[in-house]
């Protein structure tokens, strides 16, 4: 589903998509290394994470010059912005029309007396 979102979006040519996904597949390694960090590293703080996603968007803006011009690569990270909150929109309507809240409560302990 992203990958035809994007593909749409950018209206990639098939050798621009060719060049385009494996650098793609690898920056979203990456995206996805930094998150499992911050997650897994008690000292982790938000403003080291947004450093580290910054980081990987920077290098990753060159890496892209491989495959796509400069006017698609600001257009694929706005695309990517837009597609993800349709999805965190999404599981929130579909979470509420089950009457759950989303994110889901975590349990709280049981009193103690």
């Amino acid at each position: 589903m992203k990958t035809g979102y994007i593909t749409n979006r950018l209206r990639l040519t098939n050798d621009e998509a060719q060049k385009f996904w494996p650098i793609y597949n690898s920056y979203a390694a990456e995206v996805q290394q930094a998150y499992f960090n911050f997650r897994h590293q008690p000292n982790s703080s938000e403003i080291v994470l947004e450093e580290s996603l910054l980081n990987i968007k920077k290098k990753y803006s060159v890496e892209f010059l491989k495959a796509i011009p400069p006017p698609k690569i600001n257009e694929f990270f706005k695309a990517e912005k837009d597609f993800n909150t349709f999805v965190r929109n999404e599981m929130l309507r579909r979470q509420m029309q089950h009457g759950r809240p989303y994110p889901a409560e975590p349990a709280l302990p049981p009193q103690v007396p």
